[in-house]
């Protein structure tokens, strides 16, 4: 008993210095209403707990959902910070127990810049606080690669509960009778969904004035790839963070306000090429960030990379009168035109950066009237153009007004634009009313603005369009309509646009546009064509993400990585890409329960089951059976034993078929790769030992054989003792506390501390 008192207290000695390790913080910074911290990983670490201290709190632990592996780091994002000064602090978590924290600098966070038609009437669109932090009673919702299908909340409201995968939540909350406020968070590059609406995710809430939803983006690589977000028949919906490309859904807008919404807001997002449509003008994607039969809206601090068409705004509202809209501080990185074109709506165009545009700046049609004040147009070809007049219509090489082959707008009638304290260089042409500097045009009728001397002027009804007679309705002068808000001057909003426009610190994706080329073009930039179209994240695993790998490999059914492949029998049935499947599916065998999930579908392991599947590299897989099931299932031809109704166990890379041995139903399985899993290896015996912690079973699997296995209690005393082969441990009878486990082979043996919840 002595000896054994003493190779323990040996070994928790030679332990001590793993159990006092911290991290080595590389970067901590803060941002708009979040705060982030980079370390460099510890090679035994379990996991990190992660904390903010600021603003009346502290030590505030963050989800583990954000904090995520890059391999060569760890990064982890507070979310919804009020303004003021912060630190943060991560501890790893080495054999269950927390270390030594490493605290950092202090950050300094900043508000978001909540301006603009959204925030009128007192609304807060989105499910934050005016001051950044999340609104009473938030529900946070976690999407990544690996939960995108598998995500279950119950919704006030909703058809059928619980609402499976993000679309189907969404939908849930259709009819707006469920007030929680929901706040989605996306993490890393989401690909389409399993279930999505004509290849977008649709976000509603029936115009409740109680409801409130965000969509946003968790640090700065937030990614949809591949499919849109469509907004209709909201109230108080954000969109924050995220970059969207290669979009290919039917309605083909990365992100589209269809119709039906008010007090929307749309900020701070990375807008990248989509998928070539079938028109001519649809090489880049169609719409970027597109409004329609909306109001109380606004368009804020968004970087568009190059997009062909950019903000189109109306369709066919037929009126003038009720809708409103505000861009502000936004980067129109080389994009071709629409920065805005807008039909029939009041807005409100200051503070934006014009950064070699081809096409056209602001665009204004069918009696609209449009505020461009103290932008920054640098060689924009057309800053502003008023439909069928001025710049519209003007042939430079004849000097006279084409109506046939040069209107830019499809000869629709004309808006109104009034213009003050814009910065224009480089730009073409613009002409403003009452230039009489050429007998080739009439000022008073073929002018592109109206420059106002002040910001308060108001714009006389007789003048009005040549195309419809439509004047200016001076919304901006109308202290019953117009907010307050104080712009910068137009360089200083420059400044402003290119820190902070876009995903947290300009994302990170990172390209430079060549301006003596792409000034004056509108084609396809090749280069960036080619990183969107072979885009892959860094991101390696998200801390508390289940089974799932977050690696931007499909984690459902179809495309992703051999041995990183979940499949859900409930959502998915029979049809897999990984595994091949043959049998009878089932729903009226109950339910069962994993990962918070509500599994209601089976697969009946009956004796012409079948499952096939194929591992490149030493996994681990789990296979779900009705709740409380004890019993068993054969891996080529191997009996192997199901507890609780969970088999999880260790499998070397190779071929593999699933059989019968006794009748029960399958509902679930998972085959992942270990080297994803920070799954332990023990060096001697190359022995995987998880979970630590542990409840019940400790599983173990070992290329070498293993003759017995000592579990001592910290007091020395040997509480176990098993003289098999086995794959599991059962520890369910211990206490919780810390034990001494060691594993005895022919010519080694390990210790290896673990701990009993």
């Amino acid at each position: 008993m002595k000896k054994n008192i003493l190779t323990l207290l040996l070994f928790i000695g030679t332990t001590a210095s793993i159990f006092s390790q911290s991290v080595n913080i590389t970067e901590a910074e803060g941002w708009l209403e979040s705060g982030f911290i980079k370390w460099e990983p510890i090679a035994n670490a379990e996991s990190y707990n992660v904390y903010f201290t600021g603003e009346g709190k502290t030590d505030v632990k963050i989800d583990t959902q954000l904090i995520r592996n890059y391999g060569t780091y760890y990064r982890a994002d507070a979310l919804g910070l009020k303004a003021g000064t912060y630190t943060l602090k991560v501890a790893p978590v080495i054999a269950g127990t927390e270390q030594t924290a490493t605290i950092s600098s202090v950050i300094n966070v900043q508000a978001y810049d909540r301006t603009g038609f959204a925030f009128s009437n007192s609304r807060v669109p989105g499910a934050y606080k005016i001051d950044g932090t999340p609104k009473d009673n938030a529900v946070v919702l976690y999407i990544t690669q690996n939960t995108k299908n598998t995500i279950s909340l119950d919704v006030n409201g909703a058809n059928a509960n619980p609402c499976i995968g993000l679309e189907t939540i969404l939908e849930g909350y259709k009819k707006g009778s469920d007030n929680r406020p929901l706040i989605i968070r996306l993490i890393g590059q989401i690909t389409d969904l399993a279930y999505m609406d004509k290849g977008d995710i649709v976000i509603e809430n029936n115009n409740n004035i109680a409801s409130y939803i965000t969509l946003e983006g968790v640090g700065d690589d937030a990614v949809a790839d591949g499919w849109g977000i469509r907004i209709k028949n909201a109230s108080n919906v954000e969109v924050r963070n995220i970059a969207t490309m290669n979009c290919n859904s039917d309605e083909g807008d990365n992100i589209g306000l269809q119709q039906g919404n008010d007090y929307i807001w749309i900020h701070n997002n990375d807008f990248f090429y989509g998928d070539a449509g079938g028109d001519a003008d649809q090489a880049k994607g169609d719409g970027a960030l597109d409004c329609k039969k909306s109001t109380y809206v606004t368009f804020s601090y968004n970087h568009f990379w190059d997009s062909g068409k950019a903000n189109l705004l109306g369709l066919s509202e037929g009126t003038t009168e009720g809708l409103f809209i505000t861009y502000h501080h936004n980067w129109f990185d080389h994009s071709d035109s629409r920065h805005p074109r807008v039909r029939f709506y009041s807005a409100h165009v200051y503070n934006n950066y014009y950064d070699g545009n081809s096409k056209y700046g602001v665009g204004s049609t069918e009696g609209s009237s449009v505020f461009v004040e103290a932008n920054y147009f640098r060689n924009c070809k057309f800053p502003m153009l008023t439909s069928m007049q001025g710049s519209d219509v003007f042939n430079t090489g004849t000097q006279k007004n084409d109506y046939n082959n040069y209107p830019t707008f499809s000869k629709e009638d004309g808006g109104t634009i009034k213009a003050f304290n814009n910065f224009i260089s480089g730009a073409n042409r613009f002409i403003a009313y009452g230039d009489a500097s050429s007998a080739a045009f009439d000022g008073t009728k073929d002018f592109d603005a109206y420059v106002a001397s002040t910001r308060n002027e108001t714009i006389e009804s007789t003048i009005k369009s040549n195309f419809g007679a439509n004047s200016y309705n001076n919304f901006d002068t109308n202290a019953s309509i117009m907010y307050s808000y104080s712009p910068d001057s137009p360089e200083n909003a420059k400044d402003n646009v290119i820190q902070y426009s876009g995903r947290i610190q300009g994302g990170d994706l990172k390209f430079t546009f060549n301006n003596a080329s792409e000034d004056t073009s509108s084609s396809v930039n090749s280069a960036l064509k080619a990183l969107l179209t072979n885009y892959k994240t860094n991101l390696v695993s998200v801390q508390g993400d289940g089974e799932g790998s977050g690696n931007g490999d499909d984690g459902g059914d179809s495309g992703s990585t051999p041995g990183d492949e979940v499949h859900n029998f409930t959502t998915s049935g029979t049809t897999s890409t990984f595994y091949t499947i043959a049998g009878n599916l089932s729903t009226s065998k109950g339910d069962a329960h994993y990962n918070n999930l509500t599994l209601t579908q089976c697969l009946k392991m009956e004796s012409s089951t079948s499952i096939s599947f194929a591992t490149t590299e030493e996994s681990k897989m789990i296979l779900v059976f009705n709740d409380g099931f004890n019993g068993t299932i054969k891996l080529n031809g191997e009996k192997k034993d199901i507890v609780n109704g969970v088999l999880d166990l260790i499998i070397p890379a190779g071929n593999y078929t699933l059989t019968k041995d006794v009748t029960t139903n399958l509902y679930y399985m998972s085959v992942k790769s270990t080297a994803a899993l920070n799954v332990e290896k023990l060096g001697l015996s190359a022995l995987v030992l998880y979970p630590n912690p542990v409840k019940d079973y400790l599983r173990l699997s070992s290329p070498n054989k293993i003759s017995k296995i000592q579990v001592y209690n910290m007091l020395g005393a040997v509480v176990k003792t098993i003289e098999i082969n086995t794959e599991k441990i059962d520890l369910s009878h211990l206490k919780k506390g810390t034990y001494l486990i060691k594993f005895y082979g022919e010519n080694s043996a390990v210790n290896k501390i673990i701990i009993k919840e």
